[in-house]
């Protein structure tokens, strides 16, 4: 099984980049979206004005859910297999208001496309973003408690280590970075469980998956690994190879200013 995640920073905008087009050779089983920015009846609209399903690819079953406020955050998750059970939000306020959890369940697996907020707009979001890691610890501390795997995929808004990150000496005080935000996954990894899928196949430093659209950050590759797949341990032995479609060397593989991060796993199902 090969599951992609994928901050697309408005899938409209992504579409008008070739993401369709290109996803149409990739090999993948999943496809987790995050920052869609757009209603799903916004997307049929268009459809229906260029006859053909743009943003409901051929060959996957399509789940989108959205923010109420238009035009913001949003998530989406496209799978070959049709899910049993499909899970929009968690019971908190700003996951289900904002769509930024989305989990479709299959026999014995759960897969989730996760938009964590970004607080580096300002004190104010970053204590919105507290106030939601707080929620989603409890919430993955739940999920440790059934019995199924779980592939959480999604833009994590943080880095863990000083090798996930180019500038990391002058990050500490920015957000994203931040001591709290750091222990906040040494809890997710090594008290509650979780493990860092992509960190299990690949050890090496500079491998990103966003990067600031201001002075030439993509082209030097001057990142950030913001991008994760967090998996409950029992799939940890089923992880086989990780890659990261940075588009530094294509500019036409550049959709967003994220990239698209894929995980092939030892795994099928029903």
């Amino acid at each position: 099984m090969r599951i992609m995640t994928f901050n697309c920073n408005g899938v409209r905008a992504a579409e008008r980049k070739g993401f369709f087009t290109w996803l149409k050779g990739r090999d993948v089983d999943l496809v987790c979206l995050q920052e869609t920015k757009a209603q799903e009846e916004q997307l049929l609209d268009l459809e229906r004005k260029a006859g053909k399903p743009v943003f409901h690819p051929e060959g996957f079953h399509c789940y989108y859910f959205d923010a109420v406020k238009k035009g913001y955050s949003g998530t989406a998750v496209y799978s070959r297999k049709q899910p049993q059970v499909v899970q929009r939000g968690f019971g908190f306020e700003m996951a289900d208001t904002e769509g930024r959890y989305l989990q479709v369940d299959f026999d014995g697996l759960s897969v989730i496309s996760l938009y964590l907020p970004s607080g580096s707009a300002g004190e104010e979001r970053q204590q919105r973003k507290f106030a939601f890691m707080d929620a989603f610890m409890a919430h993955m501390r739940e999920l440790r408690d059934h019995d199924r795997e779980y592939v959480i995929c999604g833009d994590w808004n943080i880095c863990h280590k000083q090798i996930d990150l180019k500038n990391w000496r002058s990050n500490q005080k920015n957000s994203g970075f931040l001591p709290e935000e750091r222990a906040w996954l040494d809890t997710l990894y090594d008290e509650v469980g979780y493990v860092d899928a992509f960190r299990l196949v690949n050890r090496e430093a500079e491998q990103y998956t966003w990067w600031s659209q201001r002075g030439a950050a993509r082209a030097k590759n001057v990142g950030w690994r913001l991008d994760l797949h967090v998996i409950t341990p029992g799939l940890a032995e089923t992880v086989k190879s990780a890659e990261i479609v940075d588009g530094i060397d294509k500019s036409n593989e550049n959709f967003s200013d994220h990239a698209p991060l894929t995980l092939q796993y030892d795994l099928q199902v029903d």
